[in-house]
């Protein structure tokens, strides 16, 4: 008799999850991580110091010490918020992340991001040296192909796509169709439902989805931000490239 009721239990706690997880979501909250491979940044950085022979047994010794006092990975939190085709993007803050030389750019979350998806609009509040700008364009063109993997992430099914960025950042992604709009952390949408964890495999970023909190309605209005000074992409492009390569993260 014990073991029927253990056996029943068991079947009805599975059937419940299985239910859990096959809900179709329209509007909740996401909370994100967003996880840095600070060693492999510190592994490139050294390699731009290399023709310096002066220099470069200082940087080795100071990125030993790094290796040696620092976690491997730099985590800074996130949330999205969702509902009806909109969604706001949030950041965390970074100042629990020590970085090594020029990798501050890399770990840094300049992006509060508003997408209007039925009408085909993002507004974008990004934070460049402690000045606010605020940038009003379409959505981002990936070009995404889906491909045959797949992972469970926060509770629900995924499947693997990979695309493209600003022509040469390759980005893979896993997203599910029981939350039924296409979108994601920062900027990055254009799937056919929301992506639950976005690699950056050259850039050693990694986003993933910790907790899925799904509501009948927003909570309260999702609305565009509003705080900083307008400027274009061209704008945006010519004031970053002080910045070399690392640029590129302003421009997510």
């Amino acid at each position: 008799m014990k073991t029927t009721i253990i056996l029943l239990i068991n079947i009805l706690t599975g059937n419940l999850l299985f239910a859990q997880s096959d809900k179709i979501v329209t509007a909740g909250t996401i909370e994100y991580e967003k996880s840095v491979n600070m060693f492999a940044l510190g592994r490139e950085m050294l390699k731009s110091v290399q023709t310096n022979s002066m220099m470069s047994p200082i940087y080795e010794q100071a990125f030993d010490q790094y290796q040696k006092n620092r976690p491997q990975f730099g985590v800074v939190k996130s949330t999205l918020t969702f509902g009806n085709n909109k969604t706001l993007y949030t950041p965390g803050k970074t100042d629990n992340v020590t970085p090594f030389m020029g990798s501050a750019l890399v770990i840094g979350q300049y992006n509060t991001v508003y997408t209007d998806l039925s009408a085909n609009k993002r507004v974008v509040q990004k934070d460049i040296l402690d000045d606010h700008y605020l940038l009003t364009d379409s959505l981002s063109k990936i070009k995404w192909k889906i491909i045959g993997g797949s992972e469970d992430i926060a509770g629900y099914p995924c499947r693997e796509a990979h695309g493209v960025i600003q022509d040469s950042v390759y980005i893979v992604a896993f997203f599910t169709d029981r939350i039924r709009i296409n979108s994601g952390p920062e900027s990055f949408s254009g799937l056919p439902g929301m992506i639950l964890k976005l690699l950056l495999p050259h850039e050693h970023i990694t986003y993933t989805a910790t907790k899925v909190i799904p509501e009948v309605v927003p909570a309260k209005p999702i609305a565009p931000p509003i705080k900083g000074k307008p400027l274009n992409n061209k704008q945006l492009f010519d004031m970053v490239k002080r910045f070399g390569s690392y640029g590129k993260f302003y421009m997510l």
